[in-house]
C-alpha cells in the first residue's frame, strides 16, 4: 500500500529531490517574485537572492521562447490541474531545455503563492532532436534511392530487348551501386572519411575484368584523391553505363579488348 505523506521526513524529501535533479520554485502572484533552492539556482545559473522577479529569468530564456513562457505562465492562474512547460534558456553560449511543472488555478493558490519544480529536459530534448534528424535523413535516402531505382529501371528498359535481359542489367546496376555504397560508407566514428577514386573504380570494374580471354584486361590510372558517400553513387552510375556501352560496342566487346581508365588533375 503506499506510504501517506507523512512518512517522509524533510531530509528524506531533500535526497530524493536533489538525486532526481529536480529544482523546487515558487511563485508570489501579486509581487510576482521568485524564490527557488540552491539547485534553482544553479539550474538558471543566476546569484542566489531573495528578491528574485521573473524578469530576471526571462533574461535567461531563448529570446524565440521568451513571449510564449511568460504568456503560458500566465495562463496557468486559469488552467485547472497540473501543466508542463518546455522552454530555453541561454548560459554563455549553451542552451538548456528547461521544463517547469505545477498546478495551476488561483482557487489552489497557497497563501498567495503558486508552488513547481522546474526539470533540465536538454537530454531529452537533444535525443529527440537526434531522432527527428534521423528520421529525416532516412526519408531523404529513401526517397532518393527509390528515385535512382526508378531511373535505373527506365535505362534498363530501353536499352534491353527480353524481360530476361532487363532483369539481369537492372540487377548489375543495383549490385555496382552497392558496391560503391560499401567502400564510401562512414564507418563507426569516421563520418565524412572519403573513399579512394582508384579503389572505387577498381570495385566498379571488377565485374568485367573477367569477361574475356584474359584477366588484367582493365587498367585504372587515377589521381589519389577522395569522393565522398554523394559523389559516389552519381560516379557508380556513370561507370557502369560507360562499361556496359564497352562490353556492348567497345573495347571490352572483343575477347582480347583492353579498357584504360585513366585521369588527371587540373588547376
Amino acid at each position: 500500500m503506499p506510504l501517506p505523506f507523512s512518512h517522509w521526513t524533510p531530509d528524506s524529501l531533500r535526497r530524493a529531490i536533489q538525486a532526481a535533479g529536480v529544482a523546487l520554485w515558487s511563485w508570489n502572484v501579486e509581487k510576482d517574485t521568485f524564490v527557488m533552492d540552491e539547485q534553482g539556482f544553479a539550474m538558471w545559473a543566476v546569484d542566489e537572492t531573495t528578491e528574485l522577479v521573473f524578469e530576471d529569468l526571462s533574461a535567461r530564456i531563448h529570446p524565440a521562447d521568451r513571449d510564449r513562457v511568460r504568456a503560458a505562465f500566465t495562463a496557468t492562474r486559469g488552467i485547472e490541474g497540473a501543466y508542463e512547460i518546455d522552454f530555453r534558456i541561454m548560459i554563455g553560449d549553451d542552451i538548456r531545455w528547461i521544463s517547469a511543472r505545477g498546478l495551476g488555478n488561483d482557487s489552489g493558490l497557497h497563501q498567495g503563492h503558486m508552488y513547481g519544480i522546474f526539470l533540465d529536459v536538454t537530454g531529452r530534448k537533444q535525443a529527440e532532436e537526434g531522432h527527428e534528424l534521423l528520421a529525416g535523413e532516412m526519408s531523404h535516402r529513401v526517397k532518393n534511392l527509390l528515385a535512382i531505382a526508378s531511373g535505373l529501371t527506365q535505362i534498363a528498359s530501353r536499352s534491353s530487348t527480353t524481360a530476361a535481359e532487363m532483369a539481369k542489367d537492372l540487377t548489375s546496376r543495383l549490385t555496382s551501386l552497392g558496391r560503391a555504397h560499401d567502400l564510401v560508407r562512414p564507418l563507426p566514428g569516421h563520418h565524412g572519411t572519403a573513399a579512394l577514386l582508384g579503389d572505387l573504380l577498381s570495385i566498379l570494374l571488377s565485374p568485367y575484368e573477367d569477361m574475356g580471354a584474359f584477366s588484367g584486361r582493365i587498367r585504372v590510372a587515377v589521381p589519389r584523391m577522395g569522393v565522398g558517400e554523394g559523389a559516389a553513387t552519381t560516379l557508380a552510375l556513370v561507370i557502369h553505363e560507360l562499361a556496359t556501352n564497352s562490353v556492348k560496342y567497345g573495347a571490352l566487346s572483343a575477347d582480347e579488348g583492353t579498357l584504360d581508365v585513366s585521369g588527371s588533375l587540373d588547376g
